[in-house]
């Protein structure tokens, strides 16, 4: 498995709380349910090789 990028990242305390909701809904940390929604808005925009999808 590859080593996952570290950084800090801001967010607005409500946006936080919505997704922190959301993630729970969904079985998911935080942190994963970011990296999915972010996978997932990378590959509708065509971001992501199709030999990485």
């Amino acid at each position: 498995m590859s080593k996952k990028k570290s950084f800090p990242l801001r967010l607005d305390p409500d946006l936080y709380e919505i997704l922190q909701k959301w993630a729970a809904d969904d079985f998911r940390s935080v942190n994963s349910h970011i990296e999915f929604l972010l996978r997932e808005a990378a590959k509708k925009a065509g971001r992501i090789p199709k030999n990485k999808q």
